[in-house]
């Protein structure tokens, strides 16, 4: 290896200062823009939410990097992002208001069974999606739901709705007549099995 290939490896393309500032200022508007963009982009509800979030990655990246491929910009920009994040999840973890404001609060989408259709509208989720989102935890339909939840990392929390205690009941009792069904059936073999003669 030639001193030029090193060079052009570690040497700097951007003063030190502009590679700390590139990351930080990108890393503040994503913040924002997510924050003002809803929890669906989050949620990636849709394909069209993950194709914004995979090409996002690729339109900061130049204005992250500028100028600079060399190894000590990439490791200057990765260090700077780790560093940025690490400070605001510290201080946010510390200021609940303000971690609130930055990364906005639970919101339900069923309360009840009962779909709340302004808060969909509100978090521009559609029914379709809804229901997509409940097949993926397990539920046949959204009619078993009892409380579903967009939180503000974007996932969606379903929680099932309890049986009526009538239905509870019935339950218990089939169970206890299968099981006594199986006993006297077991009874029954016992019997009908031929007893060993006395002599």
């Amino acid at each position: 290896m030639d001193a030029k290939m090193w060079s052009d490896m570690f040497n700097l393309g951007l003063p030190f200062l502009e590679k700390i500032l590139r990351p930080v200022i990108i890393y503040l508007v994503l913040i924002v823009g997510l924050r003002l963009a809803g929890k669906r982009e989050l949620a990636q509800l849709n394909p069209f939410d993950l194709v914004v979030l995979l090409t996002i990655s690729n339109t900061v990246q130049n204005a992250i990097i500028g100028d600079d491929n060399s190894v000590t910009g990439g490791i200057i920009g990765a260090a700077t992002l780790l560093v940025v994040n690490y400070v605001v999840v510290r201080f946010l973890f510390g200021h609940r208001g303000l971690d609130e404001l930055v990364e906005g609060s639970p919101d339900l989408l069923i309360e009840g069974g009962r779909i709340r259709r302004e808060r969909l509208q509100g978090e521009v989720i559609t029914l379709a999606e809804l229901e997509t989102a409940a097949h993926r935890q397990g539920f046949t339909s959204l009619d078993e739901v009892e409380r579903a939840v967009i939180e503000p990392g974007g996932g969606i929390a379903f929680v099932r709705k309890e049986p009526p205690p009538e239905a509870a009941r019935h339950q218990e009792l089939l169970a206890r007549l299968d099981e006594i069904s199986r006993e006297l059936a077991g009874l029954r073999a016992a019997s009908a099995a031929p007893q060993p003669s006395r002599d």
